[in-house]
């Protein structure tokens, strides 16, 4: 891979704006969801069932439509479905456990139902037929990309979040519905669009703070982390000569067998590049999950993929930038479902003895998608590489804002982050 395409993706997957400002605080107001006309709520918490500990982004599929949502950092999950939808199960689903599916009922009423997941375990002496090796099984996968995803273009609806932390406390919450014009998985000119359907922000912080802290690239960042689609970011023609590439495991996903192929770069590369695992499941051979984050032990050059603008007297430090892309299989096709990035860093000031750690999360859910209504967006509507999202969208505080469109639910500190805005705006413009 070039060394300005590669260096293009990861600045596109986590692209920072540190610019000197004064900032003031902004009112926001993240109301309870509510049930609908046309739509109905079902409320519930996953959890490992031998220790009781919650299982974050864990899948939630209504069996029968293209609805599913994914559970927060504390396990919660919230799934809007059409009244008149012919879906009767739920089935959930988290990496290293066995799936289950229940009835929709066991969710009715405003109270949350807990599912517990019980871990799943096979034994290797079962599995009869290996790879020679992870480098032709990485050539397989490669090869398979036709026929195990979409051939042809379709639309995706999505839920998107976006957060700014300060050290522990939120200074910026952004989220929106996104429509995403999904390329063909055989035609590497059709390149992925999103546009906004609607979305919302809440902003506040410390007057102290002297730094702007944007994130450019919004939903546009966890579109890339399809790596299947953008095999560059992991997989490129140069990948023999970046990445040592491992079979280290056999598990089970879905009640699917895959292989677990741990990959890091090459000890004479020093460039920042990747490690982390690809799951590709046994029978078809496809990616179904990958888990990667940045080397950022060049801290030098690591900041130069990050950091768009920054006033002078100030470094910056990265310290952890973590990936994760998921895929759900319907009809022996996989399509791209989940995506979450999550990007640390630190930040030191001349004269100043005392430095300042932000983070980024990004979290993109896909909740439906569809072969019908094919739309290349104009290029007025799409959301650009250079975007923020938090400039984008408004603060609004309408209840049924967001009607029958599934998001993620947001996890306690982030409600309380938001109560807490909230009683700041009204205090001043009470």
């Amino acid at each position: 891979m070039k060394t300005t395409e590669r260096n293009r993706s990861i600045w596109l997957m986590a692209a920072l704006l540190f610019l000197g400002a004064t900032l003031y605080a902004l009112p926001g107001s993240f109301e309870e969801l509510t049930d609908t006309i046309n739509y109905k709520s079902y409320y519930g918490r996953v959890i490992d069932a031998q220790s009781n500990k919650a299982l974050p982004f864990a899948t939630i599929e209504a069996l029968g439509s293209n609805t599913a949502t994914v559970t927060n950092i504390d396990g919660e999950f919230i799934i809007k479905i059409e009244r008149n939808a012919d879906v009767s199960q739920l089935k959930i689903s988290y990496l290293g456990f066995q799936n289950r599916i229940l009835e929709l009922e066991n969710f009715t009423g405003r109270r949350s139902f807990t599912v517990k997941l019980d871990p799943s375990f096979i034994q290797l002496k079962q599995v009869t037929i290996r790879p020679k090796d992870a480098m032709e099984l990485i050539a397989d996968v490669l090869d398979n990309i036709r026929s195990n995803y979409s051939d042809a273009p379709m639309m995706m609806r999505g839920f998107y979040r976006e957060t700014i932390q300060r050290g522990k406390n939120y200074v910026s919450i952004s989220e929106a519905v996104i429509d995403i014009y999904k390329g063909s998985y055989s035609n590497e000119y059709q390149v992925d669009r999103v546009k906004l359907f609607k979305g919302r922000k809440s902003a506040d912080v410390e007057r102290m703070d002297t730094v702007l802290f944007k994130v450019q690239g919004g939903p546009n960042t966890t579109i890339l982390m399809d790596v299947v689609k953008n095999p560059y970011i992991l997989l490129s023609e140069e990948y023999l000569n970046i990445y040592d590439f491992r079979l280290t495991d056999v598990i089970t996903i879905d009640d699917r067998l895959h292989y677990v192929i741990s990959f890091n770069q090459k000890d004479y590369v020093d460039d920042p590049y990747y490690r982390g695992r690809l799951y590709v499941e046994m029978d078809k051979l496809a990616i179904s999950e990958a888990e990667f984050e940045l080397n950022v032990e060049n801290q030098d050059e690591a900041a130069r993929l990050f950091i768009r603008r920054k006033p002078m007297g100030m470094s910056i430090i990265p310290e952890r930038a973590v990936y994760r892309a998921k895929y759900t299989i319907e009809e022996d096709r996989w399509y791209f479902s989940y995506a979450r990035a999550e990007v640390k860093f630190k930040v030191n000031w001349k004269k100043k003895l005392f430095n300042t750690t932000y983070s980024t999360m990004s979290e993109l859910a896909i909740t439906d998608r569809t072969y019908d209504g094919i739309e290349k967006f104009a290029g007025r509507e799409r959301f650009k590489s250079n975007d923020v999202l938090n400039e984008k969208v408004y603060i609004f505080f309408d209840q049924g804002f967001w009607e029958g469109y599934n998001v993620i639910e947001p996890d306690q500190s982030i409600e309380s982050a938001i109560r807490k805005l909230n009683r700041k705006y009204l205090r001043r413009n009470g």
